[in-house]
């Protein structure tokens, strides 16, 4: 595995720069996937199985988990559908 480096240009607001909303997303993830926290015995010993749970738990975070500050789910807040999803939902809609 190796990274490349690739120059992006742009013209952001020097006050609008953060990085609070990517690290608040990463500890979500850290929290609720306990796959990515160290020393568990519940890691995906295959890729395939770690990227199939990390697939279901972001479906169910944006359609089925309502959010405190939208007071809906971000699915709804976005437009993409006009209810919450129940898990039977989740699966049965899986491609």
């Amino acid at each position: 595995m190796s990274t490349t480096a690739k120059f992006i240009s742009g013209s952001p607001k020097i006050s609008r720069i953060s990085t609070s909303h990517i690290e608040r997303a990463n500890l979500t993830v850290r929290m609720q996937l306990r796959r990515f926290t160290r020393l568990t015995n519940g890691f995906s010993k295959k890729l395939a199985n770690l990227k199939a749970m990390v697939d279901v738990f972001f479906v169910w975070y944006n359609f089925s988990q309502v959010h405190q500050t939208l007071r809906m789910t971000p699915a709804m807040e976005a437009g993409w559908t006009d209810h919450i999803w129940t898990v039977k939902e989740l699966m049965t809609t899986w491609d």
